[in-house]
Order: C-alpha cells, then sequence, then structure tokens
C-alpha cells in the first residue's frame, strides 16, 4: 500500500441517501437522535457499534439509536476506525481511501494518516480510490458521526473480499484505548416479505450476540467487518447488546419487500 493522495474524498450520495442542504442534514439527524435518546439514558457507552447504512428515511431511526449512545463520549473519542461493505467496486481485502480527508455538508474529517500508515505492513490492506469514490455505507455514517462526536480522526475502510481473521487483526491494531471507537456499518436481510425479514434478522440478531463469525451475506451486507468485529471482540472479551431491530416496512417501506436493520453496542470489561 502506497502513501495516500492528499485530497478530499467529496460526499457521493448527499441528497440521496441524506440531504444535501447542511441546515436541514443537521436538523435532521438531531431528530433522530432526540427520538433515540429516551431509550439510550440508562445504557454503557459502548467499545463499538454496529449499526445500518440505508437512506435516513428508511434506516435513519435505527442508526440513531446506536449514535444516542455516543452523547458521553464527546471530547473524549479522538479516532473513528469505520468499517463497512463495497457495493460498487470489488476489491480484495480491506481498502483505504487514498484521500486526506472525508467531506459532507456538514464539514470535513480528517484522515488518520499515521493509523493507516501502520496497517502497511498486513497484506490484507490496500489503497483503493475507486472503492471509496461511490460508495455509501460509510459516507452515511458521518453524519451521525460528526454532530455526536464533534472532531475527531477517520480511519476509514472498504472491505471486500476477505477472511474475519483478516478483518480482526486490522481492529486489533487499531484497538486503542478509550479514545478509539469501532463502528462497523451494515444491513440485515434484503428483499424478503415482512414476516420473513423479521425471522431472519432475529436469527441474525442472536448470532450476532452469540458473536458468530460465519454469518452470511443473506443474513447482512456487512458480514464480513461484523464477523472480524466479533472476532475481536470474543479475543479482548467484549459483550453485546441489541439496541435495536426493524427493517423498512416498519420506518418507510411496504412490507412486501423490505430491507432489515439492526443496531448493536459492544461494551469493554468493566464498563458502566
Amino acid at each position: 500500500m502506497t502513501a495516500p493522495h492528499a485530497s478530499v474524498r467529496p460526499p457521493a450520495v448527499a441528497g440521496t441517501f441524506y440531504p444535501g442542504d447542511a441546515r436541514v442534514l443537521a436538523r435532521d439527524v438531531r431528530s433522530l437522535l432526540d427520538a433515540a435518546r429516551g431509550t439510550a439514558s440508562d445504557r454503557a457507552a459502548p467499545k463499538a457499534i454496529i449499526a445500518p447504512h440505508a437512506g435516513y428515511v428508511y434506516s435513519g431511526p435505527v442508526a440513531a439509536s446506536a449514535y444516542a449512545l455516543l452523547a458521553p463520549l464527546r471530547g473524549r473519542i479522538d479516532r473513528v476506525v469505520l468499517l463497512g461493505p463495497t457495493h460498487r467496486v470489488a476489491v480484495r481485502g480491506l481498502a483505504a481511501p487514498g484521500a486526506a480527508a472525508f467531506a459532507t455538508p456538514l464539514g470535513t474529517v480528517e484522515i488518520d494518516g499515521a493509523a493507516i500508515g501502520a496497517l502497511r505492513d498486513l497484506p490484507q490492506v490496500v489503497l483503493s480510490p475507486q472503492a471509496h469514490a461511490l460508495e455509501h455505507s460509510l459516507e452515511v455514517h458521518l453524519p451521525f458521526l460528526q454532530e455526536v462526536l464533534g472532531t475527531f480522526r477517520l480511519v476509514p475502510l472498504a472491505v471486500g473480499h476477505a477472511t474475519a481473521s483478516e478483518v480482526a487483526a486490522v481492529l486489533e491494531r487499531l484497538w486503542g484505548g478509550p479514545e478509539t471507537l469501532i463502528v462497523v456499518s451494515s444491513d440485515l436481510s434484503h428483499y424478503l416479505p415482512y414476516r420473513h425479514a423479521q425471522a431472519l434478522d432475529r436469527e441474525t440478531a442472536r448470532a450476532i450476540l452469540d458473536l458468530a463469525t460465519d454469518i452470511t451475506h443473506e443474513q447482512a451486507c456487512g458480514a464480513t467487518p461484523i464477523a472480524g468485529l466479533n472476532l475481536a471482540a470474543r479475543r479482548l472479551g467484549l459483550t453485546p447488546e441489541l439496541i435495536d431491530l426493524r427493517n423498512s416496512g416498519d420506518t418507510a417501506g411496504d412490507r412486501s419487500r423490505v430491507v432489515g436493520y439492526g443496531s448493536f453496542a459492544f461494551h469493554a470489561p468493566g464498563a458502566s
């Protein structure tokens, strides 16, 4: 992997997956977080979360249920390691973006170049600006992170063909301490009838809570980064918790073909 280019990756899905106007986007994100804070008040702040990445009208409430947990971490989190699946460009391994920053309508987020540099000896980490250029699975999380955490540095990795062990090795290299948050981006089942999706997503949620590493891509589009997080969580003693489990039939779509969404929090040993 060569050194990153000094560039800013512009937003690719502002105006489609989420509002392109900064004032509207900030208002919508705050509204989603405000609606979720009631269920977050009695929960510990997590070390890692899993949250969905669809358009905000569909998955925003479920994502907000995880991000509301992060409010106590504002000013403490300095680095966010963000992993999501590739949807448009196939890559082998985990792709760094080769950029100096990511932009959203809410501003730019600096890439942690030193952290990415620390991965250079891992053969599964590659450089692919193309994998990031139009990818939504990472971008849609940034406005939530910007609103909840304020200023932080970002390590964005688009996960393609990789093993759970390869992902876990990257996470463990970047694990850090209380200054580092891990975010895995994933939706659950895709385009099933409502009741069928509910049953499959409940099964997937149980597997995540069991820290399974054999979750399939039919269960979750981010199955690979989830499996890597689960493997790292096993090794490091984290405890997962289900925060929310719904689908697009519950939020803004019809129930004939739905997409499943789940949010999960992973707590470090001794967290309270």
